[in-house]
């Protein structure tokens, strides 16, 4: 863990006092603790985190391992509402101690279930400086892996209660570059249902304009119908970056960590912050952050951005939030170094250009941005925030806030800081400006790491003025103009998309209907934003629900230049075992707190613990395995989908704080519990302190009957946290965001 080049090159950025840096190596030699935080809504993580104070925190006090005191899960002290941990213990522990043991196995099923999130403390910090509230709509640039994105569709459901998901009027917009990390968005959405969630696969570099329709007006001749752009309220920029403040995790970097990293993707970073910059409306905010400690993919992109847009956008003054969090103000001045050798650095641009010979002048990759800029002092750098490893045990980490100035009146976004000399080969690299198109097609290598990033098709980027009122003054269209189609998605304009369209259904399409009535579904669903994923607009399998703000969204623009990935989110699908039959279309387990508040409240039945401990214990219990009066209930049921509420309260061998409602499926004469094997084992863990269940019973005779040695083997090698951290990483961006996983 030693790296000299590292050292020299910061300590010639001053990051740190010289008497704090020993403590900063030291720190990021140390093991990063293990973090987590509680999801879902407020009264189901108040519920959760109790479990974790009263039940699992005193048998972890004073715990004692081979003579050695174990701290116990502590809270991470600057977390709102203690709904975030952390402890710090090594793998021997987790796999020898039976209480650290237990402990562990509740995390991971409370995690496969969605109700806990593995994610770095630093990482947590940027969605709480964006004060999202339901109304919002907010986009999340380079979102993947989500953790993230998690916490802002929390804040975008703040209205959410115990047993059922709201339909925020807002909407969340989560976008990766990459197609297959896009997918684990998608995962993630569905551990939180939001009718208000899209997902999109495009480089935000570039992303497009997107428009939403307005109504009609009349300007005295004709009544026409515009379109606008579509402004954000809130934008978070979490940036591809080359994660040095992720030592403590990421060893490999101790060794190929070089001063040339961040060089390479100061460009990159640059034109994802300008372009947010463009697509935030008057008084949004956007956060823009790293887990870099070097200035130049930091303050240098903050000083640029800022220089781009002159006068429209101000850094926030954020130091009062979160008082319990230990940081230090941006820096204001740095020296970027322009190869190996640390020392070879220059006080100015015009500096290092000189010292160029002329033919060698226009092959440059460094831009003028990679230096502090003459008007710094301007700019309140010092606003921008800085997390070091030794200051609350934590990885490195750069938040900086920015909000657009609603009475700002000019329109100039066309200030560029200059460029001695441009080719072809170094054109793309130049910060976006005015009236620029960007190369398609283009390819950004950065640096050593070889990371490229894909340039996708630009017709509908537009890089235009926004004037006073948030509206653009011009959109400029592509030559290829698109045709409409009659579920208001354009003709196929990039074959390379292999996504099906989101066609929204009419309230009175027959199957809908049918659905509707099968499910007990009140008048007030909102069947107008229901859609589903094939061109014809035929169910044939799944329905999906929206609010009217991502149907619009989804409507006015082309779903294959969006590359829409996903829109709203899954909620009644066909029952393959009831071909033949009336009783087709169930609720998804996922999807019912979206759809309770729109089922009849005299359909719901009502249950105990002894129904919900059956329905553990088995696959398909009979009718008859229940007690009255639920027994009586269930048989008077015809076959179909059905909804329980299990009522909180006591028992002889458990306690429920709060009602669960939960889907079933009744055939002839059985029932099943429709949630996965996974939800049904942390339900079970958390209600009867063990899993009832017929997989975990299943997977008991399995070890057995392999025997003991096995048996042995696989206890001493649990589902371990501290391996998970390797899986954390990201080739683009490693902000620690990740989940307890295999």
């Amino acid at each position: 863990m030693h790296n000299q080049r590292f050292a020299d090159y910061y300590k010639a950025q001053n990051i740190v006092p010289d008497d704090e840096w020993d403590q900063l190596m030291d720190a990021f030699r140390r093991p990063l603790p293990t973090t987590f935080r509680i999801t879902g809504s407020r009264d189901i993580a108040h519920t959760l985190g109790n479990t974790i104070q009263e039940i699992y925190v005193p048998t972890l006090n004073n715990l004692v391992f081979e003579g050695e005191t174990i701290p116990p899960p502590t809270n991470i002290p600057w977390y709102p509402d203690d709904l975030a941990w952390q402890f710090n213990v090594s793998k021997k522990v987790l796999r020898r101690s039976p209480e650290f043991k237990k402990f562990h196995s509740f995390l991971v099923h409370e995690t496969d279930v969605g109700n806990i999130s593995r994610q770095e403390a630093v990482s947590m910090l940027p969605p709480l400086f964006m004060d999202v509230q339901p109304h919002h709509k907010v986009i999340d640039l380079c979102a993947a892996p989500g953790s993230k994105t998690a916490q802002l569709l929390e804040a975008l459901h703040a209205d959410d209660t115990s047993t059922s998901t709201s339909i925020p009027p807002g909407l969340l917009i989560a976008n990766d570059s990459d197609s297959r990390r896009s997918h684990l968005l998608i995962h993630q959405s569905a551990r939180l249902p939001s009718p208000a969630f899209m997902v999109t696969n495009l480089d935000a570099s570039i992303y497009p304009v997107l428009k939403l329709p307005s109504c009609p007006h009349d300007n005295r001749r004709a009544v026409k119908k515009t379109s606008s752009q579509l402004l954000f309220d809130r934008i978070l920029c979490d940036v591809p970056c080359s994660g040095d403040g992720t030592l403590r995790k990421n060893l490999g970097i101790w060794k190929r960590w070089q001063p040339m990293d961040g060089n390479g993707l100061h460009s990159l970073q640059t034109r994802i912050l300008q372009r947010a910059m463009r697509m935030l409306a008057p008084d949004g905010r956007i956060v823009y952050s790293t887990c870099s400690l070097n200035p130049v993919e930091n303050e240098a992109v903050v000083a640029a951005a800022l220089n781009s847009n002159l006068g429209m956008f101000e850094l926030v003054d954020v130091s009062k939030q979160l008082p319990e969090l230990i940081r230090r103000s941006g820096l204001t001045t740095w020296s970027p170094t322009i190869d190996r050798n640390v020392n070879t650095s220059f006080g100015s641009y015009d500096a290092y250009i000189r010292s160029l010979p002329e033919d060698k002048r226009a092959d440059t990759k460094l831009l003028e941005t990679h230096w502090p800029p003459s008007n710094t002092e301007d700019m309140y750098l010092e606003r921008c925030m800085r997390i070091y490893p030794h200051l609350q045990d934590t990885g490195g980490f750069f938040v900086a806030v920015f909000e657009r100035k609603a009475s700002h009146k000019s329109s100039n976004l066309a200030h560029v800081p200059k460029r001695v000399a441009e080719d072809s080969d170094t054109a793309s690299h130049a910060p976006e400006t005015k009236k620029v198109r960007l190369e398609t097609s283009t390819q950004i290598e950065v640096a050593k790491d070889n990371i490229a990033i894909s340039r996708v098709d630009t017709d509908t980027m537009v890089a235009n003025p926004i004037t006073t009122d948030g509206k653009q003054e011009t959109i400029e269209q592509s030559q290829g103009q698109m045709t409409e189609t009659a579920h208001g998605n354009s003709t196929l304009a990039d074959p390379s998309f292999k996504e099906m369209p989101h066609t929204f259904l009419q309230p009175n399409d027959p199957a809908l209907l049918t659905c509707i009535n099968q499910l007990n579904l009140a008048p007030s669903f909102p069947s107008s934003t229901v859609l589903v994923r094939n061109p014809a607009g035929e169910p044939v399998r799944s329905f999906y629900l929206t609010n009217s703000l991502v149907k619009s969204v989804v409507q006015a623009n082309d779903y294959t230049r969006m590359r829409l990935m996903a829109s709203g989110t899954k909620v009644i699908t066909k029952q393959e075992a009831a071909r033949g039959t009336d009783a087709q279309y169930r609720v998804l387990g996922e999807g019912l707190p979206v759809v309770l508040p729109y089922i009849k409240p005299e359909t719901i039945m009502h249950a105990d613990f002894g129904a919900l401990k059956v329905l553990l214990q088995s696959y398909y219990p009979l009718c008859t395995s229940f007690v009255e009066p639920f027994r009586s209930e269930m048989e008077a049921r015809g076959p179909g989908s059905h909804v329980a509420r299990f009522i909180a309260g006591m028992s002889s061998d458990t306690t429920l704080s709060r009602d669960l409602v939960l889907p079933l499926w009744k055939s002839n004469v059985s029932v099943s519990l429709m949630i996965d094997k996974k939800a049904k084992s942390a339900l079970s863990l958390r209600l009867f302190g063990e899993d009832l269940t017929v997989a975990a019973r299943e997977q008991g005779r399995k070890k057995k009957l392999a025997g003991p040695g096995a048996e042995a083997a696989t206890a001493d090698e649990p589902r371990n946290l501290e391996d998970d951290r390797d899986r954390e990483n990201d080739e683009n961006s490693v902000d620690g965001d990740a989940e307890f996983h295999e």
